[in-house]
């Protein structure tokens, strides 16, 4: 099973459960040990996190993520810590926390970033249509609202 949840879907009444996702790699920071990224599917982002204390292999195959690789991630919806939430998120009351990473494919650094809005030249954009179409911007404009 790829996923039990969207990127998008997950809220705080989902505490305690067990969830699997899978999606690109919008963002990944590395803060001293813990692991940080940013989890992106059509539906939107959730947080992951990769502790080396929780779970030592999730976080080893998490040092050689980079952006634009497609996860498969396995753990547990927790509250974010107080002050940690982030508002401009859906998503941004919770966190999961890793128990199991499977890399679906590996990535080639993008030729334009993929989670920033930067002017890029047109002809670049056009040839490589299938990566500005994940732009935030781009699935906007594609998605009709129900």
């Amino acid at each position: 099973m790829y996923r039990t949840h969207t990127c998008g879907q997950l809220r705080l009444t989902d505490q305690g459960t067990t969830v699997t996702l899978s999606g690109w790699v919008h963002r990944r920071r590395d803060h001293g040990g813990l692991i940080f990224i940013d989890l992106r599917d059509r539906y939107g982002l959730t947080q992951i996190v990769l502790d080396p204390a929780h779970h030592a292999e999730a976080h080893q195959l998490a040092e050689g993520v980079r952006s634009e690789y497609v996860l498969k991630v396995t753990g547990e919806v927790r509250k974010r810590m107080d002050g940690q939430a982030n508002a401009n998120m859906d998503t941004g009351e919770i966190e999961v926390y890793i128990d199991e990473l499977t890399v679906l494919n590996a990535a080639k650094t993008p030729p334009f970033e993929i989670d920033q809005e930067k002017t890029v030249n047109e002809e670049l954009r056009l040839q490589y249509r299938y990566l500005d179409l994940r732009k935030t911007r781009m699935q906007t404009n594609l998605i009709t609202p129900p």
